[in-house]
């Protein structure tokens, strides 16, 4: 792989590639590997039978965390080119075959149709992808979407954190047609970017900075901290939850004798869950609902009040220039 391009491109990248990128990363990792929740039953008579149970379960745990391994994640990146200047705006997330490594181009030309709704000055750039360093691989899907652009460029992120490294995990490639061999390859060559953001995205930014603590230790991040007991609070509940499914179904089989009492508590207990189908749920929602129309409609109002606004004023300095030729008058 070459050093450097020599396109002379100036890329700009804008953080919301990175953010999308990462956290279409850290949710295919999550769904891939999720936490292994044993089901719960009834406590058994014997102590001994439930210390050998939870000692199998987390050996179990143990070699699944140790055989789990990091995947890779692929999508496309939007954005303008003016001249020799390509921006990155944003990206979308793709789906991918690894047996055959290749795209679902139905689903790549549905999500462009959408975008091109949304974003109409917006055009694919490139693709994007997770990993240490691009692979041989890679060039079967770079070449694929030289149908759509001639000169598509890859952004590869680094997932893995070094705590060492300054620079961001990311690397921009581009291609180009060497001759090794005297066969004529195409190959990545990486080439130099620059951040650049908007207004939205600085305020973005600097809200998520300010969640990472200052010390720079390998403490987990109160945004973390607080995602961790939610996710502990709701694994609880479901366990729980599941020790009381069990319990009737045994009850309701003959298998443990009917307690009259337990079921009062049982059903004293479900009826403080939280139920979607309840009449105060619907009421909240549809409160909720109307106000979110509410506001889209004022400010669907406000946007047309400035463009009428625009438009008088155009027609005022159109109109006074003309009665000043001709002598005649304004309306508005």
């Amino acid at each position: 792989m070459a050093e450097s391009s020599s396109s002379g491109l100036t890329f700009k990248l804008h953080p919301l590639v990175i953010v999308n990128i990462s956290d279409h990363y850290s949710r295919v990792k999550s769904q891939m590997h999720p936490p292994i929740t044993n089901t719960p039953t009834p406590p058994p008579n014997n102590s001994a039978e439930g210390a050998v149970e939870a000692a199998a379960a987390s050996s179990s745990s143990s070699s699944s965390t140790a055989s789990a391994s990091s995947p890779r994640v692929f999508g496309c990146v939007i954005g303008v080119q003016r001249g020799r200047t390509v921006e990155i705006f944003n990206s979308f997330e793709l789906l991918y075959d690894p047996e055959t490594h290749s795209l679902d181009r139905a689903f790549l030309e549905k999500k462009q149709e959408l975008y091109k709704k949304v974003f109409p000055h917006f055009y694919i750039l490139g693709w994007y992808s997770t990993g240490t360093d691009a692979q041989e691989s890679d060039m079967n899907i770079h070449k694929a979407l030289m149908d759509i652009n001639e000169s598509p460029v890859y952004v590869l992120l680094n997932p893995l954190i070094n705590a060492a490294q300054k620079d961001l995990p990311i690397t921009i490639y581009e291609s180009e047609m060497h001759v090794i061999d005297g066969i004529p390859q195409l190959i990545f060559v990486s080439s130099s970017y620059t951040i650049e953001t908007v207004e939205a995205e600085r305020i973005s930014v600097d809200h998520v900075a300010h969640l990472k603590p200052s010390d720079g230790g390998s403490a987990a991040t109160q945004l973390a901290a607080h995602l961790t007991g939610i996710h502990s609070a709701i694994k609880m509940l479901n366990s729980r939850i599941r020790v009381l499914h069990h319990y009737l179904l045994a009850m309701q089989k003959g298998d443990i004798p009917c307690e009259n009492s337990l079921l009062r508590q049982v059903s004293s207990l479900l009826r403080r869950l939280p139920a979607i189908e309840s009449g105060k749920f619907q009421d909240d929602f549809l409160m909720e609902y109307n106000d979110t129309l509410l506001i889209t409609y004022l400010a669907v109002l406000t946007n047309c009040s400035s463009t009428t606004n625009e438009l008088v004023d155009k027609f005022n300095t159109a109109y006074d220039r003309h009665s000043r030729r001709g002598g005649r008058t304004a309306y508005f």
